[in-house]
């Protein structure tokens, strides 16, 4: 499952240049997270981030090289007591292939999802509509924001969409009266079947199953998975019922034809078979 015998070494000045200017993003791309904590201040772009994936800000801060990277000088740190780490006279690395042994159902889980996932033909056509269907007919709701339209209106766009949500992680949080306006039932089980690559939360996991791979996964590649993360759960909220001007987010009005038809000139079919549908 590995390619275990590619292997390359960092001298102690190489690597540790690596760790710190990986410290230094993730310390930027969490700073928001941490100076709210302990406060009553929430944001629901960037707390959704370390929340909804339970990721904490150090741990998203610890660099990890990757499989088959050694470290030089690195035995006497503490690195070479973190768990899947080797050490071989002064060198540490990540042992790969005990992770790959103790993971082994996850990991195959990943590849197989992301694999289907990545030759599927994309859907453009949601326009995230599940974050609507996550208010349907609900007095109360998940975020502190207030919607954009009343609650009546907001029921009236559900209502006259024709939703085809694929993601079950999405799906799972409409309201139960939304539940049978979906065209489709996402199950746990029949994700594999379902996930599609135009999906907005699917590109979001991609950050999940980098977690998920924990010390396979070299630390700028985990950090550019956060980053895609974040820019999607931009315009997944953008493009929900929510008012999101107090934290300086423009509104993507997909309950408009203009918005809609903008969106699809920006997402035309592909020779791949990507499609982008516009509800009437």
């Amino acid at each position: 499952m590995l390619a275990t015998d590619l292997i390359t070494a960092l001298d102690s000045a190489e690597w540790r240049e690596l760790e710190s200017a990986h410290q230094a993003r993730a310390d930027e791309l969490s700073r928001g997270r941490r100076e709210r904590a302990g406060t009553a201040q929430t944001h629901p772009v960037d707390d959704f981030l370390f929340t909804y994936y339970p990721f904490r800000p150090g741990l998203l801060r610890r660099w990890h090289p990757g499989a088959g990277v050694v470290l030089k000088d690195a035995a006497g740190l503490e690195r070479a007591g973190w768990k899947w780490y080797s050490v071989v006279d002064d060198d540490v690395s990540v042992n790969a292939v005990a992770f790959a042994e103790a993971n082994e159902r996850s990991i195959r889980f990943i590849v197989s999802l992301l694999s289907a996932t990545a030759e599927r033909p994309a859907n453009f056509g949601c326009f995230g509509l599940h974050e609507w269907a996550m208010v349907y007919r609900q007095g109360e709701h998940r975020h502190e924001a207030p919607l954009r339209l009343s609650q009546g209106e907001t029921d009236g766009v559900v209502e006259a969409a024709k939703i085809s949500c694929t993601h079950f992680d999405a799906y799972r949080f409409f309201t139960p009266d939304a539940l049978g306006l979906n065209r489709l039932q996402p199950t746990r089980d029949n994700q594999p079947q379902l996930e599609q690559p135009g999906c907005l939360h699917a590109g979001m996991d991609v950050y999940k199953w980098a977690t998920k791979l924990g010390p396979l996964i070299p630390g700028d590649l985990l950090l550019d998975c956060f980053e895609l993360a974040r820019d999607i759960r931009q315009v997944d909220m953008r493009a929900s019922p929510y008012d999101l001007s107090k934290w300086g987010y423009s509104p993507l009005a997909i309950e408009t034809t203009t918005a809609r038809r903008n969106t699809c000139a920006n997402n035309a079919p592909s020779p791949s078979g990507a499609t982008c549908c516009v509800p009437a």
